[in-house]
């Protein structure tokens, strides 16, 4: 692709799939004026999330440079110059700002402008922040499920978003893990790419990783057993029948991160067919349940 669109990193726009979570788990899915809001919300993030991945870029091409996959980078390589990359996020920000003024409603501006925040202050410095740089990330995610709530005005599971929020960080535990293993399997300069890599030993992401990946297991089981807060889906308890898939999805995860032969979750997970078997059926299990058939909710 030209270089300009490849700073975008379109393939990351996978993530903003959050998005998406309140529309499927607020009843909304069948909603067509929902549906276009989240879709219109999904498009603002994806150009926010590009915004930040083009500053992000701008901070690290230095560093990239001594990187054996990130070398490659538009910005990295000098195919696209800084002032080309500068004037492509001012475009980018420009667009996100008509889109929510134009079209979404004013909480879910709130949302995007934290996440614009937070991404800048994640590039500037929270990344080199031990732990922290992994709770950021995990927050951005937990904004985007959050801006698909608030725009089509439902009120999203507080387990759903603890759950999110664990799910994240152990991916972006994953993904540290993943690039050590890597830049030691290429003979890359871990400290001169990022200096904060070595202090995330094998040993202490195997302790995060167990940690974040069983507590994201039992928040979703608590999600799916809840009865104290309302739900669109009576028999959404029957989502815990689903669990075997979510196990097998953390579990595989797990073992690849092991192998180092991609930069992060999202190579991992969209160049796997097992793992992207296991959430396709995962996703039409969990669809036919709520949007099914009227089924038998739980006794008293």
């Amino acid at each position: 692709m030209p270089p300009i669109l490849e700073t975008l990193r379109p393939p990351q726009w996978v993530k903003n799939v959050f998005v998406f979570a309140a529309l499927a788990f607020g009843n909304r899915l069948l909603d067509p004026v929902a549906v276009e809001l989240a879709l219109l919300a999904f498009a603002a993030f994806c150009l926010a999330s590009s915004a930040g991945y083009v500053v992000n870029d701008i901070l690290d091409r230095q560093r990239d440079r001594l990187h054996p996959v990130k070398k490659d980078r538009p910005i990295a390589s000098g195919r696209v110059g800084v002032p080309a990359a500068l004037a492509t996020t001012a475009v980018l920000l420009i667009a996100v700002a008509a889109i929510c003024v134009a079209m979404l409603p004013r909480p879910l501006w709130a949302a995007v402008g934290a996440y614009l925040v937070l991404s800048l202050l994640y590039s500037l410095f929270l990344k080199h922040r031990m732990i922290l740089d992994v709770i950021v990330i995990a927050v951005l995610f937990v904004l985007r499920a959050v801006g698909g709530a608030v725009a089509i005005g439902v009120q999203a599971s507080p387990w759903l978003l603890i759950c999110t929020f664990m799910l994240c960080m152990f991916l972006g535990f994953g993904k540290r893990r993943c690039e050590i293993a890597m830049l030691a399997g290429t003979g890359g300069d871990i400290r001169g790419h990022r200096p904060l890599l070595e202090r995330y030993s094998p040993t202490l992401l195997t302790h995060l990783l167990s940690t974040s990946g069983g507590i994201a297991i039992l928040t979703f089981l608590l999600y799916t057993l809840d009865a104290s807060h309302p739900s669109p889906f009576p028999q959404k308890h029957l989502l815990v029948y689903t669990l075997p898939l979510v196990v097998y999805g953390i579990f595989r995860y797990a073992m690849l991160i092991e192998l180092g032969r991609a930069v992060g979750p999202t190579d991992l997970i969209i160049k796997d067919p097992p793992f992207l078997a296991a959430i396709g059926l995962w996703v039409l299990i969990a669809v036919a349940i709520l949007y099914g058939a009227p089924l038998a909710t739980r006794p008293g």
